[in-house]
């Protein structure tokens, strides 16, 4: 019998699951972090506390239970969609994320409009409308607000693929959490060139987008000491928290949808 661990990236919490292939709950913890609102209306949190209960998560899920970790077939994620983790050319963090909820980016939402040319262009790019807490908007926000920072950013990631690159060394977000940016060209799966024109953002910031279902990559030998995960584990790329939430309500068939 092969098990799998799951690991949710959430706004209060990190939670490490273990199931059976049959879907039986093997193990689970949730460990906590805190979350600063150093202003009205913003909402920020340490991707450094992120990676911390991660890894004291899976740790007690794998001791809790006497299931191997040489029985886990593999890994996937889910994670708060839309905030944003800025890192430099040396994979360090340069500020605190900046989450789903902050809603600092009324000007900016009201500067994207004006740089498509109103809401039904914007729904052309991107399917989807100007919200505050998307990514595209907090990415605008930094260049306008935080210059110094916004010169060091070499790599844009979403809560799940920044704990995703710690565990493999790799580089990669996937499809609902890049439809999420209001940068993703939802219907051609791709990042959207032009709109990534029209707000002069490169290109080069964003990672590569993966099928959710698709090998993101291996727990690294350093990461299986450090956790007690197997090295080599594969690891899959998994899915923005709403998307992971409506596969689970059974919207998986063409014309379903969930409201959240």
């Amino acid at each position: 019998m092969g098990y799998l661990l799951g690991l949710d990236i959430g706004t209060s919490g990190v939670k490490a699951l273990l199931v059976s292939s049959e879907g039986k709950i093997i193990s689970s913890k949730t460990e906590s972090y805190p979350l600063a609102t150093p202003h009205s209306g913003w909402a920020e949190q340490s991707p450094y506390d992120w990676w911390e209960a991660t890894v004291k998560a899976i740790k007690e899920t794998i001791s809790n239970n006497p299931i191997g970790s040489n029985q886990i077939k593999g890994i996937s994620l889910s994670g708060q969609m839309h905030s944003s983790v800025f890192l430099n050319e040396k994979m360090e963090v340069i500020r605190p994320a900046i989450l789903w909820s902050d809603t600092r980016t009324s000007e900016q939402c009201k500067e994207i409009y004006t740089k498509v040319g109103g809401l039904n262009q914007l729904i052309h790019y991107v399917s989807n409308p100007a919200l505050e807490g998307f990514t595209a908007p907090k990415i605008l926000w930094l260049k306008e607000n935080e210059p110094e920072n916004y010169q060091k950013v070499k790599y844009i990631l979403l809560p799940k693929d920044y704990i995703r690159y710690r565990l493999t060394n790799e580089l990669f977000t996937e499809v609902s959490d890049a439809a999420g940016t209001l940068l993703f060209d939802v219907i051609k799966k791709r990042w959207s060139t032009s709109l990534l024109e029209k707000l002069e953002i490169d290109q080069d910031l964003l990672p590569p987008v993966l099928n959710s279902f698709d090998l993101a990559g291996r727990i690294t030998k350093n990461i299986a000491e450090q956790t007690g995960l197997k090295f080599k584990t594969p690891v899959v790329a998994g899915g923005a928290d709403n998307a992971c939430g409506a596969v689970g309500s059974g919207i998986i068939q063409e014309g379903r949808v969930m409201v959240s």
